[in-house]
C-alpha cells in the first residue's frame, strides 16, 4: 500500500504555506502525483454573500472588482504553489498526460463553493491535505474539512499554517476503538511504514484490550507500535490529554478518527476532535 496522489487544497490564505509544503514534500517522499486545487467564488456565491438575495442590487463595478480580486488571488496562488513543487523539483505534468513513473505536479482552478468542490475532487485521490486556518478555532465551522471526511471517502490530512521540521517520523494515533479509528490506522498504513517510531496512545479504561489488538494487527503490517494508556484525568479533556501525550513522545503527526458525540457534525465542532483541529500544532490525519 502506498500513496500515489495526493490533492492539497490550496486557498490563498494564511494557512497555503504550510499546506503546500507538506504536500510537496509527501509528494516527494512517496513518488506520488501531487494535484494544488483552487477553487474560485461563483458570481452567484458572491451576489448571495453581498445580501443580494434579499433584493439589494448590486453594482457591476463591484462585481467586475470582486472578481478581478479572485483572479489576483488565483494567480498568486499558483504562482507561490509551482514554485514550491519547483524547489522540490517536481516535474509539472502536462495538460493531458496521463500517469508517469515518479512524482509530479499539476494545478487546477475551479469555480464554486469551495467545500463542495474540495470534497468531490477528493474522492479521485489517495490523500487530501487541508489548512486549519484561524476560522477553524475563533467560529464553529470547518466546512472544507468537514464535507471532505463526510462526502470524500479518503482521509483527510489537516496541515498547521507553518510547517514543521518532520512530518511523519514519529506518528501517534489516536485510538478509541470506534470504527473511523480503524478507517485512519488503515490510511495511515503507508506513513506509519515508514515512521521510525509508532506510538497507540489509549486515553481511559475503556479500550485497553482493543488497543493491543491494534498493536497485533500493525505487528503483521510490518509496524512496531509502543502502546501508551493514559488515564483519565479529572476536568482534563480527551483531546487535550491525548495532544499533551503525543507531544510528550515527540510525535508529528496524529492519526486519529472523529472522537466526540453524534450526530457526526459534533464529532469536528465539539468534544476532542475541536480541541485537536483547533489548538494542534501538530499535522493530524483524519477519517471518517
Amino acid at each position: 500500500m502506498t500513496i500515489r496522489t495526493i490533492v492539497a487544497g490550496a486557498s490563498g490564505g494564511g494557512a497555503s504555506d504550510g499546506v503546500t509544503e507538506m504536500a510537496c514534500q509527501l509528494a516527494q517522499r512517496f513518488g506520488a502525483h501531487l494535484e494544488g486545487l483552487h477553487v474560485k467564488p461563483s458570481p452567484e456565491d458572491l451576489i448571495m454573500a453581498a445580501g443580494a438575495g434579499f433584493g439589494m442590487p448590486l453594482p457591476a463595478e463591484w462585481i467586475d472588482q470582486v472578481n478581478a480580486d479572485a483572479a489576483a488571488t488565483a494567480a498568486k496562488t499558483r504562482e507561490a504553489f509551482m514554485a514550491c513543487a519547483a524547489r522540490h523539483q517536481i516535474p509539472v505534468l502536462a495538460d493531458g498526460a496521463g500517469p508517469q513513473p515518479g512524482c509530479s505536479v499539476r494545478w487546477r482552478e475551479d469555480v464554486g463553493y469551495a467545500a463542495d468542490v474540495v470534497s468531490r475532487r477528493a474522492r479521485f485521490f489517495d490523500l487530501t491535505i487541508l489548512g486549519r486556518s484561524e476560522r477553524v478555532v475563533d467560529l464553529p465551522s470547518t466546512d472544507s474539512i468537514e464535507q471532505a471526511l463526510i462526502h470524500s471517502g479518503r482521509p483527510v490530512l489537516i496541515a498547521p499554517a507553518q510547517m514543521p521540521q518532520s512530518v511523519g517520523e514519529r506518528i501517534a494515533i489516536g485510538w478509541n476503538g470506534a470504527p473511523e479509528a480503524v478507517r485512519v490506522v488503515v490510511a495511515a498504513l503507508p506513513l506509519l511504514a515508514r515512521a521510525k517510531a509508532v506510538f497507540i496512545i489509549q486515553v481511559g479504561d475503556k479500550h485497553q484490550t482493543s488497543a493491543k489488538d491494534l498493536g497485533q494487527y500493525l505487528a503483521w503490517q510490518g509496524v512496531a507500535a509502543t502502546l501508551r494508556h493514559v488515564p483519565t484525568v479529572s476536568g482534563a479533556g480527551p483531546g487535550s490529554q491525548l495532544l499533551s501525550a503525543a507531544r510528550d513522545e515527540g510525535s508529528d503527526l496524529l492519526a486519529m478518527g472523529g472522537f466526540g458525540h453524534t450526530p457526526w457534525r459534533e464529532l469536528l465542532l465539539g468534544g476532542a476532535s475541536r480541541e485537536i483541529v483547533g489548538a494542534s500544532l501538530l499535522p493530524v490525519l483524519m477519517a471518517h
